[in-house]
Formats: C-alpha cells, structure tokens, sequence
C-alpha cells in the first residue's frame, strides 16, 4: 500500500532520525576504526617467526631497539608470540566494547522510532485510517523501524570503517612492494560496477517484496479480527486460500531476489579470487628477483586478504543498504502524513 509522500529516505533524513544517538554513534565508529592498527599488526609476529627465526634477516627496528645487543632466535621467537597474544587481547577487548555499545545503540535507536511512528499515527486524522486501514501502519511501526539501527549500525558504520581499513593496507602494502598494491586495486573498478548494478536491482524488488509481505500480514490480521463471521459463512478455505496466494507472490519474489543476490556474491568472490591470484603470482616472482622477503611476501598477502575483506563488505553492504532503506521509506512516508 503506497501512501502520498513529501520526502522519501535519504542518508541525511536517517542521519537527522538518529541524532539522539550521535553520541553513540561517534563512540561506536571509533571503536571500530581502533580495529585497523590491529589490523595491521597482526601478520607482523608471522614475518618475524619466518625471516627472524627461521631465516637471518635483522630484527625489526622497534624490536632492534628493546633488545640491542641480546638478540636470540629464541628471544625473537618469545618476542613474536608475546605481540601475537596482545595483538589478541586487545582484538577481542574491543569487539567485547563494541558488541555492547551496537546493542544498545540499536535498541535505542529503534524504540525511539517506534515511539515517535505510533504517536504520530494515533494523531492522523480518522479518515486517513478509514482509507488505509491500521493493518500496513502495525507492519511499519513493527517491521520497517528496525532498519534504522541495521542502517546506522550495520551499513554506514562499517562502510565508514571498511573505507579507512582500504586506505590503510594499500599504503602498508605499497610501502612493502609498489607493484603489489596497484596489481591489488585492479579489482576495484570490477566491484563498484557489480555494487551499482546490484543495488538498483535490489531496491526495487525489496520495495515489492515488502509490499507483499505487508499484504499477507493484513489478511492474517483480517481474518482472526473477523473470525466469527468467518466461521459463521463458512469461508475459512476462502481465506486460507488467499493468504497462500499471496504469501506464495512474496515467496517466489523473494526467491529471485536471493538468487541474483548470490549470483552476484559469486562475481564478487571469484573477482576477489583472481586479484588474489594476480598478486600472488607477482609477489613469488618478486621474491625470487630477491626484491621482497618470503616474510615480508605472507605479510602483504595478509594484508591482501585483509583488503579484500572490507572491499568485499563496502560491495554487498551496498546491497543490504538498499533493502534497508526501502523499509526507511516506507516508515518517513507514513511520518510524512499530515495529522
């Protein structure tokens, strides 16, 4: 059921929803950025194992400097797992934080919603009620409010994140090997084609899928509201046979739009397989010109997969936004209605 709107959804009409929460937000965000100095530590006790125990290449300066003129195999060796179980720590440490503050962040954000939606609509004139009915009205304070939290939380946070994380390893890695870090970004262009190509597809089905799905809650609501007269005339296979009409039109949209859906993932994983594949190649090429240490070679491909992880999130997230967003439209379109 469409209503008549002013303002459809937008990431500044959310962002504006959510200002009592900016606070949290703010905090949340940064706890997930702390992630990426973590990030970029973590293949480090893997190069010292391989070229500082295994192989003879020289401490590292920072490691070089605790420990001038004692240095051991076995010292470096205890160096390595001592900064891999901080490294550890601190990890869970912060998504321990952060888990905490998403929760309640969320619940805030969509109770608030929920609140200001049903005080709105119980102040919308009769007549609007009369043409419309209560039962798509239930369905968006009930269903579509929480995408608020999933937009806010789950989308623009970790885009925000996965953006710096990008930064962040191509410069790491090209600071390691040039080469290596421009044979990364090929695959870039590929993605944000599929994303664009995907999400349009995405928004439209989802705003139709939710359409259906709202029409098969207001029949379920419809009959257990009349279910004496129901009984009375005898239409209980009239009603049943309705509700699976048209629960079965939302199951078959929401079919096709999960198959695409994964075929898109395929794209995107098989792109991701062959950059990977790309710098893998050059880097062993690298390391037997004597360019690049085997050490030095895992880091870079721990860093890679690190890269490619938030691509791969900043891609499909980009699809998740969509369908989220849809539910937001509906929502500010009912907030639109003037009482």
């Amino acid at each position: 059921m469409k209503f008549p709107h002013r303002n459809p959804g937008s990431i500044g009409r959310i962002l504006k929803q959510s200002r009592r929460c900016w606070p949290h937000l703010a905090a949340i965000t940064g706890l997930s950025l702390l992630s990426l100095p973590l990030t970029l530590l973590y293949p480090l006790p893997l190069k010292i194992a391989v070229d500082n125990v295994l192989g003879h290449e020289p401490l590292p300066a920072f490691l070089h400097l605790l420990f001038p003129s004692s240095y051991s195999p076995a010292l470096a060796l205890g160096s390595a797992i001592a900064l891999l179980l901080g490294i550890a720590l601190v990890v869970n440490l912060q998504g321990l934080a952060s888990w905490y503050l998403q929760t309640y962040t969320g619940e805030k954000l969509v109770w608030d919603l929920r609140a200001e939606l049903l005080n709105h609509v119980q102040r919308l004139p009769l007549a609007f009620h009369d043409r419309y009915g209560a039962h798509d009205s239930v369905y968006r304070i009930q269903h579509d409010t929480p995408a608020l939290q999933y937009v806010t939380i789950q989308g623009i946070v970790p885009l925000i994140t996965a953006l710096f994380t990008v930064t962040g390893m191509i410069y790491v890695t090209a600071r390691i090997d040039p080469a290596l870090a421009v044979v990364a970004l090929v695959v870039t262009p590929v993605l944000s084609a599929l994303s664009v190509a995907c999400s349009r597809l995405v928004r439209s089905r989802s705003r139709k899928i939710k359409e259906l799905d709202s029409s098969a809650m207001s029949i379920i609501q419809e009959v257990l509201g009349s279910v004496r007269l129901i009984k009375a005339f005898g239409q209980e296979d009239r009603e049943h046979e309705r509700f699976v009409r048209r629960s079965s039109e939302r199951m078959r949209g929401q079919v096709k739009l999960a198959v695409r859906q994964a075929v898109f993932n395929l794209l995107i994983g098989v792109t991701i397989a062959g950059g990977t594949a790309a710098v893998l190649y050059i880097g062993v090429r690298h390391v037997h010109a004597g360019l690049l240490s085997v050490g030095s070679l895992l880091v870079v491909m721990a860093y890679i997969a690190q890269m490619y992880q938030p691509l791969q999130i900043l891609s499909t997230k980009v699809m998740d936004l969509q369908a989220w967003m849809t539910s937001l439209e509906r929502v500010f379109m009912l907030l639109d209605q003037t009482p």
